[in-house]
């Protein structure tokens, strides 16, 4: 009798913590999507709001830095052409002894390298030191274009960590500041403000560095392949320029 009035018990419990969990759960997750949605719609300009000042600042810096990156690839990626492709036409066409089409060709290419190859086309004539010189001085004039703004780029990437680290000052400041004030009775919602700018200026400082240092790093890496490009068809369109001088004037 006793097992019995036990078992019944056990069942009877069991099945009240059944009931129980299964309602902590359902209240558990409707609260949770209850609050996530509202926050999801309101958390940009929550963070906004609670950045400060300075979080205009970090918008600003990412705003230009993403005007600039978008900008200078759209450049490199005019600028690079197939280096290879462009000398072979290039010197088909001097070996025939076309010369204007030869610098029609340079100027309808787009990049540095086409204007290196007319520099040297059209110093043909003056011996093979002068068309050298003519490729240097050309080659000197398009490698600042091709890095310009760069150190615009890094730049930001340096300094939006700093901005972050100033507007974390910043919110602290204000936290002291409201603990100064009220002392004993300071309550955390006075002091939330000050920790919500803390929060946000550092994490938007981060965010804003990370693709800038990566964003410069990978603009980099494309100006250093087409000046690659621009040596190599300096020595190559060199040799292609003085030996059909030397051709013709054979």
């Amino acid at each position: 009798m006793t097992s019995e009035k036990w078992q019944v018990g056990f069942r009877l419990n069991r099945n009240l913590f059944a009931h129980h969990s299964s309602l902590i759960t359902r209240n558990f997750f409707t609260l949770l999507t209850w609050r996530a949605k509202p926050y999801t719609n309101t958390m940009l300009p929550t963070l906004l709001a609670n950045g400060g000042p300075v979080i205009w600042l970090i918008l600003i810096a990412a705003a230009t830095a993403a005007v600039v990156f978008i900008e200078r690839a759209l450049f490199c990626h005019r600028s690079q052409i197939n280096a290879a492709e462009f000398l072979n036409g290039v010197r088909t066409v001097i070996k025939r002894g076309n010369i204007v089409e030869a610098i029609a060709i340079c100027d309808a290419t787009a990049g540095p390298v086409a204007r290196l190859v007319k520099a040297a086309i059209l110093a043909r004539e003056l011996g093979r030191d002068r068309v050298r010189e003519a490729v240097e001085e050309a080659g000197l004039t398009e490698v600042p274009r091709l890095e310009e703004k760069l150190n615009l780029l890094a730049t930001i990437a340096q300094i939006a960590p700093l901005l972050g680290l100033f507007g974390t000052i910043v919110g602290f400041i204000d936290v002291f500041g409201q603990i100064e004030q009220a002392g004993l009775y300071a309550h955390i919602e006075m002091l939330s403000h000050g920790v919500w700018k803390a929060l946000v200026c550092a994490a938007g400082g981060i965010a804003v560095a990370i693709p800038a240092h990566a964003g410069y790093n990978y603009l980099v890496s494309r100006v250093n392949k087409i000046v690659l490009d621009m040596e190599r068809a300096a020595a190559e369109i060199v040799n292609i320029v003085t030996e059909s001088g030397n051709g013709n004037g054979k």
